[in-house]
């Protein structure tokens, strides 16, 4: 079994502080959520990824659906530019991990995927905002790589209530564990898992069937 690592996704001060270019209505209530997370973590040692989009001045690596807004914006989440900045009360710490992307999924060409194997990690408790772009992008690619994942109910957040649990209920579906932000920290340091890949290799070691024909 593997390590279990805390994931913070997109809070930026052009994503969560009110009247921003891209604000999230009801990020900061998240933010503070997240901060109570993540004083836990650190203390328990978990690893702590941060995850955060930078775009170039001119919008070349704009997704194509938020050029337009970022345009209006007059350039937003430059790297070097206050907006772009880490929420002061949630910034990183020595030790702690930085990934750079330019699209929804943590995991879309980031070297994401390499360094939590690196480190070890096969289970991910992920926070942030917006949980119907950068979160469920993020769980999908996740799951779809074998890991774990962990949704922190009230350390996630939408634009509205309404979405935000819809896309709630459709992670849960496929087998997304949720776990509110004070279940998380009571858990520490024994966060709830799975265990999906042991059990599967068991099942498959004990029941020896043979995969597929040799003449494929």
């Amino acid at each position: 079994m593997g390590k279990t690592a805390l994931m913070i996704i997109d809070m930026q001060k052009d994503f969560c502080l009110p009247g921003a270019a891209f604000e999230v209505y009801g990020a900061m209530k998240v933010a503070d959520k997240i901060k109570e997370a993540l004083e836990a973590a650190r203390k328990h040692g978990m690893p702590v990824i941060h995850v955060f989009r930078y775009y170039r001045a001119d919008g070349s690596d704009v997704e194509l659906t938020r050029y337009d807004g970022f345009v209006k914006a007059g350039g937003s989440l430059v790297r070097g530019t206050e907006c772009a900045e880490i929420l002061d009360e949630l910034k990183p710490i020595d030790g702690e991990y930085l990934i750079v992307k330019q699209r929804w999924s943590a995991f879309f060409q980031t070297e994401c995927d390499l360094l939590l194997r690196r480190l070890g990690v096969d289970h991910i408790v992920v926070t942030g905002v917006q949980t119907p772009n950068c979160i469920r992008g993020t769980v999908w690619d996740a799951n779809s790589l074998d890991y774990e994942v962990t949704v922190l109910t009230d350390g996630t957040g939408a634009k509205t209530d309404e979405v935000h649990q819809a896309n709630l209920y459709d992670m849960k579906n496929i087998g997304i564990m949720m776990m509110t932000t004070e279940e998380f920290i009571n858990s520490l340091p024994n966060v709830p898992r799975e265990n999906h890949v042991e059990k599967i290799r068991k099942d498959i070691e004990e029941k020896k069937i043979v995969p597929e024909p040799s003449s494929y």
